[in-house]
């Protein structure tokens, strides 16, 4: 079954929201499994029109090209851990309970949807993952960040913070906590799949238990 999430993003990632139409959906659903098959230097809006049945030129109408596109895609996954969070912690006073909420959203954000009815959540977590820093590891990131494109990252590294400070308000680093604990979860998931010499956890599957207990240890270590 799926569910009706619609996210506010920054204007300046599209040029026609495509949250707002069919084709625009779309667009979106067919961008993240092409990417995911073929990544994203291989993927161009040319394999896109064909997957859907379309022009270039109708994808063009909603994004300028695939680099602000791709942004597009990390800023609603960005959007949806926030979304987890806040829906997970809302009854939750707790601090330390709320950070390993945190932390368990951070790991488990694609198996705990039911499905979005146009974004595959598993997929997009895999972009994210192994794509995600390309969204802002660029020369324009200076210019890009004027225009807000990274605020879905920098909201939910200041509510991830803030919480961080509920813990332990002696604390010095808790936007750099913050960061590193989703980075960290990114990277050592894309390690143990990838590069296992780099990480000491294991990713069974779709099973990143070990990815949340080592993010639950630094977490552990360096606030209590």
């Amino acid at each position: 079954m799926s569910i009706q999430i619609r996210f506010s993003l920054n204007e300046g990632l599209y040029l026609k929201d495509p949250q707002d139409s069919k084709l625009g959906k779309n667009i979106i659903q067919h961008s993240i499994l092409l990417i995911d098959e073929f990544g994203f230097e291989s993927f161009t809006f040319k394999k896109l029109a064909e997957k859907i049945g379309s022009t270039e030129a109708s994808i063009y109408r909603y994004f300028e090209n695939k680099h602000i596109l791709l942004i597009f895609l990390v800023n609603w996954y960005w959007e949806w851990v926030s979304y987890l969070i806040q829906i997970n912690t809302m009854n939750v006073s707790d601090a330390r309970v709320k950070l390993k909420i945190i932390i368990h959203s951070f790991v488990s954000a694609p198996k705990d949807n039911p499905g979005v009815e146009y974004v595959n959540e598993s997929k997009l977590h895999n972009i994210v993952i192994s794509e995600g820093v390309k969204a802002y590891l660029t020369k324009d990131v200076d210019e890009e960040n004027s225009k807000g494109f990274f605020s879905s990252y920098k909201n939910l590294a200041n509510t991830v913070s803030h919480v961080i400070s509920e813990i332990n308000p002696e604390f010095k680093y808790p936007y750099a906590l913050a960061t590193n604990l989703f980075e960290m979860s990114n990277n050592h998931i894309y390690f143990a799949k990838h590069l296992p010499r780099l990480t000491d956890i294991s990713v069974n599957g779709n099973n990143v238990d070990e990815a949340e207990t080592m993010l639950n240890y630094f977490a552990d270590k360096l606030l209590f």
